[in-house]
């Protein structure tokens, strides 16, 4: 894997996947962009990823059933979720590493991707 982080977002509100992507590219990710949890599913099994974006809400299932099917997959790759709602379940949040508020900062989105990148990152060189 190259120096520059890869990331998976998974969302289909096509505004707010390309303001996130702009924003990610401009602090030095590359980003793989996915309209619904099928073919993020699909771009996670074909490619290696330091982390993925998923929003809750999704046409085809919910962001906490994507996120259980990457895990499947690879277990090892964090998974954070995007919500507009402040109180998910339990077992949706069992199964992503972190939560983040659709409509906060950029500042403090990228705060919180940068720390889920670095702690995987890490993570990975330790075990190698």
């Amino acid at each position: 894997m190259s120096d520059q982080p890869r990331l998976l977002c998974i969302d289909d509100e096509v505004i707010g996947l390309k303001v996130r992507r702009a924003v990610l590219e401009r602090a030095g990710y590359e980003v793989v962009t996915a309209p619904d949890g099928r073919t993020g599913i699909e771009l996670f099994t074909e490619q290696l990823f330091d982390g993925v974006v998923v929003d809750f809400l999704l046409p085809d299932a919910d962001g906490g059933q994507v996120a259980l099917q990457l895990r499947q997959i690879r277990p090892e790759v964090p998974v954070m979720l995007l919500s507009a709602y402040p109180n998910l379940p339990d077992e949706v949040l069992d199964r992503v590493n972190c939560s983040v508020m659709k409509g906060m900062g950029t500042e403090e989105f990228l705060r919180s991707v940068d720390a889920m990148v670095k702690r995987h990152r890490s993570s990975n060189h330790a075990s190698r």
